[in-house]
C-alpha cells in the first residue's frame, strides 16, 4: 500500500525495474516514504525504517518535494509573476531569484496587515513567527500554516528513535526539560506573531499530544505555558527536583537557557527545599494553573527529601551539581552548536562528566536536521538535513585568501582577512543538496511548504559526511553576525550603528573614540555584551577624566540601539545582563594588531576585529583596562 499523506494524498508505486537502485528504498522496491510517514513514535524501530528510506531516496524526495511547493503555490501572487504558469524545476530555478528577507519583507507585511494568504501561499497563513535573527531593529516574521505544525511533530517524533539508538532505558523514567513561552502580539490582521517554539507549545500538536513513553516530562504543561517566567522557571525546578529520583535526561533548548535555570537555583535552592519540607507552594506563585498543578506534584510534605538537596546545594563547589541533584541522569540536551558553543566548558563544570547533546538544527523558517551521532563531542557535531522538509539549495562560500587555504577561524581573531566570504547572489548558481561536495563551505537557501521560495537562511554550513545518500553538515557561523549571548545576534552593522550613537555624546564633551571592539562575556550568567573602547581628548593625546554618569549613559544608548530580540532578552527575559564598557589605555589596539600578525593577518590588509573571540586577545585587552562602566537600567522593549 502507498504511504498516506497528511493532506489526504497518496504516493503511488512507480514502474518496476529490478535494477534500478536510485528507485528502490530499503526492504520496499520502488516505493518512496511518505511526504509525512506516519507512525506510532513508540515505536523507534519504524522511526528508524524512516530515517533510512528518507537518506536513501534524497534526489527522488527532493524532486517531490519541489514539484509539490511549486504544484501548490504557481498561481501565488508571487510566483505567478516568474514561472508565468509553468510548473517545470527548471524554469522555477532559472526565474525566481535567490531572496533575502528585504527582499519578501513587504509581502510578509501585508499579510500581516490584512491582505489573503495566496500572495505567498495557496495554504491559509495562521500564524507569523518571529525569528531571532534580526537586523536593523525588528524581529523577521516567517509564515506558518497547520500543515507546518505536523511536519515539525514528525521532526520531533524522528529525534526519538535516534536517541534510543544510543541510549538504553529512556523510556523507564522522565526528562526534565526546561521549557518556556516567550511574549506574543496579534498584528493588524488578526493573526499571532510570536516565537516557533511558542507557538508549537501553545498548539494542540504540543498540548494534546499522543502518549509517549519517551518524552515523559516533569514538567507539567502548565508551568512550561505559564508567562511569567520566573513562575515558570520556579515551578518548573519544583517539579524537577521532587521527582529527581525519576530523571532520566535533563535540558532546555539552548545551553544558555540551561545555564540560566542553574543560576536561579543557585539563588532560589533554599525557598525551594522549603517547599518541599513543608508540601506547599510558596505564596508568589500566583498564576493558578502553576499552582494547581505543582500543589499536585509536591502531594505532601517531604522533608527528608528536603534536606539532601539541601546537602548538595549548601556544598561550597557545585561542581558536578546536575549529576548530584539528579543522579540516574545520562546526558545534557541542550544545543551547543553556533553561538552556543562558548557554554560548553561551563556546562561541563556542572554537569558531573554527562554527555552534552545537540539533537536538532531548526529555525524559524523551518526543521531541517538531525544529528544521528548525538554521544558525539560538541565540535563534532553535524546534523543530516532530511529531504523532505523543504527543498534544500546551497550558495558556495568563497575562500577570501586568494592563495588557496583552507578554511581557518583563527579563534576568531583575525576574522575579517581570514575567514570565508560569503558568495554574492549573483555570482554563482546554486547547489542542489545531492550535489554538495565533502569539506566545502555553503550558505543554506530553502524553498518552503509555507511561502518562502530560494530564501537565504544566513547560515553558512560545512560538509562533514554523509548518512547513506544525505549529506551531513556542520554548522559553522551565523552570516554577518559578530555577537550573540542567549537568541540574539547582533551583526557588525548594527554593532557600528549603535556605537555611532552613543559616540556622539562623548564627542560633545570633547573627547574622541579612536578605536573599538567587542565580546560577549559568558563567564558568569547571565553573559553580557563588553565594549572596549580606546579614547582620547581633542587636541591631544592625554586620557580624558571620565564621568562616570556619562559612561553610563553611553551604554544605555548603545543598548536602546539595538534591535528587538537584544533588548527583549535584557529587559523580559534577563537572559542577557547590562551591557559593559571597559576603557583601555592608549595603544592598546596596536598591541591588538601586532598580535593578531603574529597569528597570521597581513600587516596591508589588517583591519580591526570588530569581534574578539581569542582568549589570548581578550587578555591583551583586559590588561589594559583602566576603567569599566555598566548600563544601569535595561532598555524599553515591548511586543511589537
Amino acid at each position: 500500500m502507498p504511504h498516506k499523506l497528511y493532506s489526504g494524498q497518496t504516493v503511488s508505486t512507480c514502474s518496476r525495474k529490478p535494477k534500478d537502485v536510485n528507485q528502490m528504498t530499503r526492504g520496499n522496491p520502488c516505493q518512496l516514504p511518505g511526504m509525512l510517514p506516519n507512525y506510532d513514535p513508540n515505536d523507534s524501530e519504524a522511526g528508524m525504517k524512516i530515517l533510512e528510506d528518507l537518506t536513501e531516496n534524497v534526489e527522488q524526495i527532493q524532486q517531490r518535494v519541489l514539484e509539490e511547493i511549486i504544484t501548490r503555490n504557481a498561481r501565488t501572487d508571487y510566483l505567478k509573476g516568474f514561472l508565468d504558469g509553468q510548473f517545470d524545476k527548471q524554469v522555477f530555478k532559472k526565474t525566481v531569484p535567490v531572496v533575502n528577507y528585504e527582499d519578501i519583507k513587504p509581502y510578509i507585511e501585508r499579510i500581516a496587515n490584512g491582505d489573503s494568504s495566496n500572495i505567498i501561499s495557496a495554504e491559509p497563513i495562521i500564524e507569523l513567527l518571529t525569528s531571532s535573527g534580526t537586523s536593523g531593529g525588528q524581529p523577521k516574521m516567517m509564515p506558518s500554516t497547520a500543515e507546518d505544525l505536523h511536519r515539525k511533530t514528525f521532526f520531533y517524533n524522528l529525534l526519538v528513535p535516534v536517541m534510543n539508538k544510543y541510549v538504553d532505558g529512556l523510556d523507564e523514567g522522565k526528562a526534565m526539560y526546561l521549557l518556556f513561552v516567550k511574549p506574543e502580539t496579534k498584528t493588524p490582521s488578526g493573526l499571532m506573531a510570536r516565537p516557533v517554539l511558542t507557538s508549537y507549545y501553545k498548539s494542540n500538536n504540543f498540548k494534546n499530544r499522543p502518549f509517549n513513553r519517551f518524552n515523559v516530562y516533569t514538567s507539567p504543561d502548565e508551568t512550561i505555558l505559564c508567562s511569567d517566567s520566573k513562575q515558570s522557571m520556579y515551578c518548573q525546578l519544583l517539579c524537577g527536583l521532587v521527582q529527581r529520583q525519576e530523571v532520566l535526561r535533563v535540558g532546555a533548548v539552548f545551553a544558555s537557557a540551561f545555564l540560566r535555570a542553574i543560576k536561579f537555583l543557585e539563588h532560589n535552592w533554599k525557598e525551594l527545599c522549603s517547599n518541599i519540607r513543608t508540601g506547599h507552594v510558596s505564596d508568589w506563585i500566583t498564576d493558578p494553573g502553576c499552582r494547581k498543578v505543582v500543589s499536585l506534584v509536591l502531594n505532601k510534605p517531604k522533608p527528608e527529601l528536603a534536606d539532601l538537596i539541601e546537602h548538595e546545594c549548601n556544598s561550597k563547589s557545585w561542581e558536578g551539581i546536575i549529576k548530584k541533584l539528579w543522579p540516574r541522569t545520562k546526558y545534557i540536551e541542550v544545543i551547543v552548536t553556533g553561538s552556543m558553543a562558548q557554554y560548553v566548558s561551563t556546562l561541563e563544570y556542572y554537569s558531573g562528566g554527562l554527555p552534552l547533546v545537540s539533537t536538532m538544527y531548526a529555525s524559524s523558517e523551518c526543521y531541517f536536521g538531525i544529528n544521528f551521532k548525538p554521544l558525539s563531542k560538541p565540535w563534532d557535531v553535524s546534523y543530516t538535513l532530511i529531504p523532505n522538509m523543504a527543498y534544500f539549495e546551497f550558495l558556495p562560500v568563497k575562500k577570501k585568501n586568494e592563495d588557496g587555504a583552507q578554511y581557518v577561524q583563527c579563534n576568531g581573531v583575525c576574522k575579517e582577512n581570514c575567514m570565508e566570504k560569503e558568495t554574492e547572489k549573483e555570482d554563482v548558481e546554486t547547489v542542489e543538496l545531492v550535489d554538495v561536495k565533502l569539506g566545502q563551505y555553503y550558505e543554506l537557501v530553502v524553498t518552503t511548504f509555507t511561502g518562502l521560495y530560494r530564501y537565504r537562511v544566513g547560515d553558512i554550513l560545512m560538509v562533514t559526511g554523509f548518512h547513506n545518500k544525505a549529506p551531513q553538515f556542520r554548522f559553522v557561523h551565523r552570516r554577518n553576525v559578530v555577537l550573540s549571548v542567549d537568541t540574539d545576534k547582533t551583526s557588525e552593522e548594527d554593532l557600528l550603528k549603535a556605537v555611532t550613537k552613543a559616540k556622539v555624546i562623548v564627542e560633545s564633551l570633547g573627547i574622541l573614540l579612536i578605536e573599538y571592539t567587542s565580546y560577549a562575556d559568558t563567564s558568569s550568567i547571565p553573559g553580557h555584551y563588553v565594549l572596549f573602547w580606546e579614547i582620547t581628548s581633542k587636541g591631544n593625546n592625554h586620557l580624558p577624566v571620565l564621568d562616570h554618569k556619562i559612561m553610563e549613559q553611553c551604554c544605555s544608548t548603545v543598548e536602546e540601539s539595538l534591535d528587538s530580540v537584544y533588548r527583549r532578552c535584557r529587559r523580559k527575559d534577563n537572559s542577557i545582563g547590562p551591557l559593559e564598557i571597559r576603557v583601555v589605555q592608549h595603544g592598546t589596539f596596536d598591541a591588538l594588531m601586532d598580535f593578531c600578525v603574529s597569528q597570521g593577518s597581513s600587516v596591508n590588509q589588517y583591519k580591526t576585529p570588530r569581534c574578539i573571540k581569542s582568549g589570548e586577545a581578550i587578555n591583551i585587552l583586559d590588561s589594559r583596562v583602566v576603567a569599566r562602566f555598566f548600563s544601569q537600567k535595561a532598555p524599553f522593549w515591548e511586543p511589537v
